[in-house]
């Protein structure tokens, strides 16, 4: 779980592509706080410690509003085309025991002794989705392949989690597996090639001749 980064921001005045422009031009990054049937307010952020907050996958901030100190969660984040600059950010305001469902990376860690003997790792799972207190949203959720060997997987029920996190998956999806490799068909035609082959070209003539 990241440490909570503390935000200052300034309300936003007016709207639009334009102001947005100028803002990002300034350093700023644009948002919105909303939820908690609260009203809807647009702000302004710092956009370097916004995005190194980002980039240190903080999930959950404390913003200093004209209301005071508002905890809230990064529900969805704008980028430019190439994937670099923020454009825009949605907050949502949480509280410190309130349970939320989020989606938690998953990474996998070890190698997989089915892989040293041949066979292929797929990941069909990338991202668990769980229920979670709102300050403890664990970065990412490992999962350890030291142990799988050929033919057999690792289901979300046998994730190890942590505490006071509850997996909201389908308990039997698998999140990662070795295949065995597939011994390569036949290629079509083979049999055939084998038969002995049909003697062709021969010349009405010369089948009258054999009749004779």
């Amino acid at each position: 779980m990241a440490e909570t980064v503390t935000l200052t921001t300034q309300k936003r005045e007016g709207r639009g592509t334009k102001v947005a422009r100028k803002l990002r031009a300034r350093g700023q990054v644009p948002g919105v706080v909303y939820g908690h049937k609260e009203e809807t307010v647009s702000v302004v952020l710092p956009g370097e410690e916004l995005l190194k907050a980002i980039m240190n996958k903080a999930r959950v901030l404390d913003l200093k509003t004209d209301k005071g100190l508002e905890k809230v969660l990064i529900r969805e984040i704008q980028w430019d085309h190439l994937g670099k600059e923020l454009l825009h950010v949605d907050f949502a305001r949480v509280a410190a025991d309130e349970r939320i469902h989020i989606s938690v990376p998953l990474e996998v860690r070890g190698i997989a002794p089915g892989v040293t003997a041949g066979g292929m790792l797929e990941q069909p799972l990338h991202s668990l989705h769980v229920e979670c207190l709102a300050v403890a949203i664990p970065q990412s959720i490992r999962v350890n392949v030291g142990e799988l060997q050929l033919d057999t997987a690792i289901h979300v029920r046998e994730l190890t989690l942590p505490p006071d996190v509850k997996a909201l998956d389908d308990p039997e999806a698998i999140v990662v597996q070795v295949k065995a490799p597939q011994a390569e068909a036949a290629a079509p035609g083979t049999e055939a090639a084998v038969a002995e082959p049909e003697v062709i070209g021969r010349k009405a003539g010369e089948e009258e001749a054999e009749k004779e």
